[in-house]
């Protein structure tokens, strides 16, 4: 097991006691039935669990799918009679059902959390917003007021007009979402509950011998090798999209858990301290508002800029910002303010940051002077690729 960087201990850094923020994201197989109805009891039984974590004092902020399951019986009531088969994953379908859906699913939510005395809110985001700085903090404030309040927010991605996750571009059902949002808001703790009982050796859907890994350190190459995408149609994320979240949260210096939301009192059992699932422990302390914010964004890098190796000692060794001379090569179609990938010449990610070029500027000035630059560009934004101040480490 040490291949997959699985670390022995048994206490994990979930307990009560040091928890004072948590992101809950309840998946679509978890909040839905085969059907794509709203599994009613499992939520209600989730909701219980988060009620005792929020009374005992722990901030919560849930993240939540099943939105275009619930809606889609409204739009489609018979499945079949309204519109062809073909058009029921057609992406303005879905959109319909989510905004459908959004209203029976906060309505639920409501009703089971005043049950407890609990107020709730809902806020749609889309992770456009969250890739821009002022959104970002926009969104953070937001929610902190509302947690200062005690309320707890029940936030879904904005799917009326955002079609990342509806059209799985780069991965769904919310697991970026989740990642970035307990980025923003310092959490200590982000839990994905789906129907995935953790990460396993192999696909545990056609390995029967498949064994979990109950703690991750670092998220390597063969760790991504055991990762799988959905293996159905209701969820939209799969493994792929879990360890991707990891990568963010680890980075960020927040723990991550995977479990399967219907073992039984699973969220109150983990908070107790209990080890249940995968554990992806965060590997830094909390950085700097704004280099958290790169590292919100850095999975959905809009570019990549290949350095040298004396541009990698400068970066990493002496906290250097990145200068045109240290530029080899250019991919990518981005603009300035974009974030970028900045990786070696063998292809190892060194850090993220947002550039001051765009990447036609960049292509023009790569193994240049920085002397050069006003000269020899249009618009000049200064002397650095990168400034260090708006770079993150790998």
């Amino acid at each position: 097991m040490s291949s997959h960087n699985v670390t022995p201990t048994n206490t994990p850094e979930t307990d009560a006691h040091a928890l004072k923020r948590a992101v809950f994201k309840l998946g679509t197989n978890i909040v839905t039935l085969d059907s794509g109805a709203l599994d009613l009891d499992t939520i209600r039984d989730l909701v219980n669990q988060i009620a005792i974590a929020w009374k005992s004092g722990i901030e919560v902020v849930i993240v939540s799918s099943g939105a275009v399951g619930a809606g889609m019986d409204t739009l489609l009531p018979d499945n079949t009679g309204k519109m062809p088969k073909h058009r029921l994953h057609s992406v303005t379908v879905r959109q319909a059902a989510a905004a459908i859906g959004q209203v029976n699913l906060i309505a639920l939510y409501k009703r089971l959390f005043s049950e407890h005395n609990i107020e709730v809110a809902q806020a749609l985001v889309s992770r456009s917003v969250l890739r821009q700085r002022l959104g970002y903090l926009n969104v953070r404030d937001t929610i902190e007021m509302l947690l200062q309040a005690r309320v707890i927010p029940i936030v879904n991605e904005n799917d009326v007009v955002a079609v990342e996750e509806l059209v799985g571009i780069v991965y769904g059902d919310n697991d970026r979402l989740s990642a970035m949002l307990a980025n923003a808001l310092d959490a200590n703790l982000l839990l994905l509950l789906g129907e995935m009982n953790g990460l396993h050796t192999s696909d545990p859907h056609k390995n029967p011998h498949a064994e979990i890994i109950p703690e991750v350190t670092e998220i390597t190459d063969q760790i991504r090798k055991t990762a799988t995408g959905p293996h159905d149609q209701r969820g939209s994320g799969g493994m792929i999209s879990k360890l991707e979240a990891a990568d963010v949260t680890m980075r960020s210096g927040i723990d991550m858990v995977i479990a399967d939301g219907h073992i039984d009192d699973v969220i109150t059992r983990l908070l107790k301290g209990e080890r249940i699932g995968t554990l992806f422990r965060a590997k830094n302390a909390p950085s700097r508002s704004r280099k958290r914010w790169i590292l919100t964004g850095r999975t959905e890098s809009r570019g990549t800029l290949t350095i040298d190796n004396g541009a990698v000692r400068a970066i990493r060794d002496n906290g250097y910002s990145l200068l045109p001379a240290g530029v080899t090569h250019v991919n990518g179609d981005f603009h300035r303010g974009d974030i970028v990938t900045v990786q070696s010449i063998h292809g190892e990610s060194i850090a993220w940051g947002i550039s001051n070029y765009s990447s036609k500027d960049v292509e023009l000035a790569k193994g240049r002077s920085s002397r050069e630059l006003p000269s020899l560009l249009e618009n000049y934004f200064g002397m650095e690729i990168i400034h260090r101040d708006n770079m993150a480490l790998g």
